[in-house]
């Protein structure tokens, strides 16, 4: 399966991509299911990788439906756990098939896997909590009147920017929501208003709210200060790093400008073609070397760039 191929990879990328990561609460990665994380969704198909690659257990996770219209994508996403989920500006009429992805997923939790769906149904680069839809909801009420002792975990993914390489990320994990948590027995309607009352209450203490214009405020939440010794000992590494990367890294982002520079999956398109096409570029390195160096100093490449990578990424202007 093609999300198992990935997951070692997608954990090596985050390493290189992410100066800094925090986690609210570290336990949450090790959780078993039947659970449903319930997430904000600021950052496109980013959100999931990088879920994906933290979670002990594989990740399932819902996606716009209307990128499974293609038979051929639609096979891919699904071998990397990607799962359709249809909104109603994507057509009235494939609607009912988000009780065909409802019962894939009630599968999954029955053999006690993990399915993460993004509450607010679109993605929007913004530090903010948009209104919750109703899919969470009935996923959950629905898994409930099977039987299923489904737990819900809040998440709130905050990212310290949406248009540069390199990013803080904050993970913020809530308190877990359980069938007994929803009380209401005034039917259907309500029992859903009450479950999206109590995930939005979760979820507003978990999304880092700021207004695009408060770039102070931004600083203050996000910025991580490098100790000067930590300067010092990476200046040379880093300097290296974005030499050997620029050849790579500036044609990718021109080309993901022209494709989608004004749009909300700029960052993800960005990562992604730099995941793949990233081996490739070490592979062509290591060549350089072998042909003009000789031995087996070609090796080296795929480790010493990494590493200048990671190097350069930790000191980069932040801001």
């Amino acid at each position: 399966m093609l999300y198992k191929f990935l997951y070692i990879p997608s954990k090596f990328a985050l390493w290189i991509y992410c100066r800094f990561l925090s986690i609210n609460n570290k336990k949450m990665l090790s959780l078993k299911g039947p659970l449903l994380i319930a997430a904000n969704h600021p950052n496109s198909f980013l959100d999931a990788i990088v879920l994906s690659s933290l979670l002990k257990q594989p990740l399932y996770s819902l996606a716009r439906g209307d990128a499974f219209t293609n038979n051929f994508y639609g096979k891919l996403l699904r071998s990397m756990n990607m799962l359709p989920v249809y909104r109603i500006t994507e057509g009235a009429e494939n609607l009912e098939n988000n009780y065909e992805t409802f019962d894939a997923c009630k599968e999954i939790f029955k053999k006690n896997g993990i399915v993460l769906i993004f509450s607010e149904g679109r993605c929007i680069n913004e530090w903010r909590l948009r209104p919750l839809m109703k899919g969470t909801a009935r996923l959950a009420l629905s898994s409930w009147q099977d039987g299923i002792p489904l737990n819900i975990l809040p998440l709130g993914i905050n990212y310290q920017s949406f248009r540069s390489f390199g990013k803080n990320i904050h993970l913020n994990f809530g308190n877990i929501i359980h069938e007994k948590n929803i009380s209401s027995n005034e039917g259907y309607g309500k029992t859903i208003n009450e479950f999206n009352d109590k995930l939005r209450s979760e979820l507003k203490s978990l999304v880092i709210e700021i207004l695009p214009a408060e770039n102070k405020k931004i600083r203050e939440i996000f910025f991580i200060k490098q100790p000067v010794v930590k300067k010092i000992l990476l200046f040379i590494p880093a300097l290296l790093g974005y030499l050997l990367h620029a050849p790579l890294y500036i044609p990718i982002k021109i080309l993901a400008t022209k494709i989608d520079g004004d749009n909300d999956h700029f960052d993800s398109l960005m990562v992604g073609l730099l995941f793949i096409l990233y081996p490739f570029y070490l592979l062509f390195i290591g060549l350089l070397v072998y042909w003009f160096i000789g031995g087996y100093w070609w090796l080296a490449v795929f480790i010493l760039l990494p590493v200048c990578a990671r190097s350069f990424v930790q000191l980069k202007k932040q801001f």
